[in-house]
């Protein structure tokens, strides 16, 4: 009996990684022999192997920068060395098919599909597509995308599907979150997402905007790693907590409000959570401005709100909360008529088309 193989590629960030771990049960599901191919000390080494079942393979990898660095003149043989790697990995792993969440490990992957002629489903989360996906695009299948726009710009091989989602996002109860909270429920509750080191002139503003907040909101605030503040321990209306892992999916659902970043994941799993948004995108000059991007697409298609980081104090991010909350019910019914972003139903149903 012909067994069903997959190989599962992509890493850098935890965004080229949660997509597969959404996807990987009902392939488990379908018996599909799952091998993931990734970096040696990437964060999703440690992802991907501590779940069963899954084999994990590491090759060499570069990153292509836009800035000066010595380490330009090393990673090309790198990229070269790990395309032969692959390509070798390829043809004794002999799978039906690649997906890949892009990331530059991705790039010698996907080449050495090519190369064993098998056939590659790429996705690509932004709204512009990222270099790496570039690189893989004439070796590519298909390719799928977060973003209307990015399917536009990469052409015929390219449909919008939304980003694969794991599915105990939807399974939160809005009681079990109140309670870890320490709320009553009898206020709208304020979620801040996103407290990563990014996020912190979010945090200090959202915490300067407390007094003017809280008569009518109870904030909940994902503050990041080292980012609590023990002054304002036992405020009444606010907890702090560093970071949730287990108990995301109940703060989520206890969330009427949400202020966040405007990565494409998050913005994906609380498009689809159907949650009224306000976005502070982290800013052009941080980052290659990505999520101001994201954040305009999203507020072009009137699926929320946005408040551009220089823009942003404690009067202008009351004022736009309060402004987003009015228009909740606005945002909701935009993002009923809006195309779905759970995108792992579509992506599984073109592994199965394009396998061999």
């Amino acid at each position: 009996m012909k067994t069903n193989r997959i190989v599962l590629t992509g890493g850098g960030t935890l965004g080229h990684v949660t997509p597969h771990m959404a996807l990987i049960p009902t392939l488990q599901a379908r018996g599909y022999e799952i091998h993931y191919v990734g970096t040696q000390g990437g964060m999703e080494a440690a992802k991907i192997q501590s779940i069963p079942g899954i084999t994990y393979h590491a090759v060499k990898t570069g990153k292509l920068r836009r800035y000066f660095s010595w380490q330009n003149f090393i990673d090309p043989f790198r990229v070269l060395a790990g395309a032969f790697q692959s390509a070798h990995l390829m043809g004794k792993l002999k799978p039906d098919v690649v997906f890949s969440k892009g990331g530059f490990v991705a790039v010698p992957v996907v080449f050495g599909a090519w190369v064993h002629r098998i056939p590659v489903l790429c996705h690509e989360s932004d709204l512009t597509p990222g270099l790496a996906n570039k690189l893989c695009k004439p070796f590519a299948t298909r390719m799928v995308t977060t973003f209307p726009e990015c399917a536009e710009a990469l052409g015929p091989k390219a449909e919008c599907v939304g980003t694969p989602l794991r599915p105990d996002l939807f399974s939160g109860s809005r009681e079990k979150g109140l309670a870890l909270f320490g709320f009553k429920g009898e206020k709208p509750v304020l979620l801040m997402m996103g407290g990563s080191s990014g996020a912190q002139s979010v945090n200090k503003t959202l915490r300067e905007a407390l007094p003017a907040l809280l008569p009518d909101f109870d904030v909940a605030h994902l503050c990041g790693k080292g980012n609590l503040d023990a002054a304002l321990e036992g405020t009444p209306g606010y907890a702090q907590v560093e970071f949730l892992d287990a108990e995301l999916p109940d703060a989520l659902a206890c969330a009427d409000l949400v202020l966040s970043r405007a990565g494409s994941n998050a913005l994906m799993e609380l498009q689809a959570l159907c949650k009224p948004l306000l976005l502070v995108p982290y800013p052009k000059g941080a980052s290659r401005g990505d999520q101001i991007l994201n954040a305009q697409s999203l507020a072009g298609r009137g699926l929320c709100r946005v408040l551009l980081q220089e823009n942003m104090n404690a009067e202008t991010l009351n004022a736009a909360l309060r402004e987003t909350w009015a228009a909740r019910d606005e945002l909701r019914e935009a993002v009923r008529k809006a195309p779905p972003a759970d995108g792992t139903r579509r992506v599984l149903e073109l592994i199965e088309e394009i396998r061999r």
